[in-house]
């Protein structure tokens, strides 16, 4: 007597190559994107007074092992074999040399700038009402103007932001608010279009007859006698 095969109906079917995400979601995977030390470093106030050594010293250092916060150069003796790097100042924004976190993450269409004869890239974002006339391409995030076609973004911060899947997706369905009296283009930049009937000259109002007066003629100086 032959034995038919069947399926057992209490057997459990393990899928393969199912990726389970964490209670976090996209927002924990974009976590992940980064360095654990990025974010830390974006949001820590740089130089400021230095609450464990002389009030004179700023802490503009910053140790990517310890992200503890923001050092001084007397701070540094505790994380000698850190992998550590200064943040430095371009008007009154918070800049770091390309050469120095070129080394531990890749800034790859971020705009570089060239202050004191070397390459820097700005922390975050710097406002700006409104871009110059004639520029062409702008940051993918807070739309400032780029100086160079080939970059996407202005900072490190809106890399971070611009990079994420939340941030495409929201762009993708979300559609942005033109302000008052200005139109604004698919990039988000402000063309300050006026409108056509303010381009029109304005009728002149012929002067009527109520509001014509003679002027009187001067009359004839005289002079003083004299005495």
């Amino acid at each position: 007597m032959a034995i038919e095969d069947y399926e057992n109906p209490h057997r459990v079917i393990k899928p393969k190559n199912i990726r389970v995400m964490g209670a976090g979601g996209i927002e924990e995977e974009e976590n992940h994107r980064w360095p654990a030390w990025l974010k830390p470093l974006l949001k820590e106030p740089f130089f400021v007074q230095c609450n464990v050594h002389s009030p004179k010293s700023e802490c503009k250092m910053y140790c990517l092992d310890c992200t503890n916060g923001s050092l001084c150069s007397l701070c540094l003796a505790h994380h000698k074999d850190h992998r550590t790097i200064q943040i430095r100042r371009s008007s009154y924004h918070d800049v770091i040399r390309v050469n120095e976190i070129q080394k531990h993450l890749d800034i790859l269409g971020i705009q570089t700038y060239v202050i004191n004869s070397a390459k820097v890239v700005f922390l975050n974002e710097r406002p700006q009402p409104r871009p110059g006339k004639g520029v062409t391409n702008t940051c993918k995030v807070c739309y400032r103007g780029l100086v160079d076609d080939c970059f996407t973004f202005c900072s490190l911060g809106c890399k971070v932001a611009g990079s994420g899947r939340s941030f495409e997706k929201r762009v993708k369905h979300n559609t942005p608010v033109e302000p008052e009296h200005s139109s604004s283009n698919s990039s988000g930049v402000e063309d300050n279009i006026p409108d056509p009937q303010s381009l029109a000259p304005s009728t002149p109002q012929l002067p009527t007859s109520t509001t014509i007066r003679k002027r009187k003629r001067k009359g004839i100086p005289y002079q003083s006698p004299l005495q």
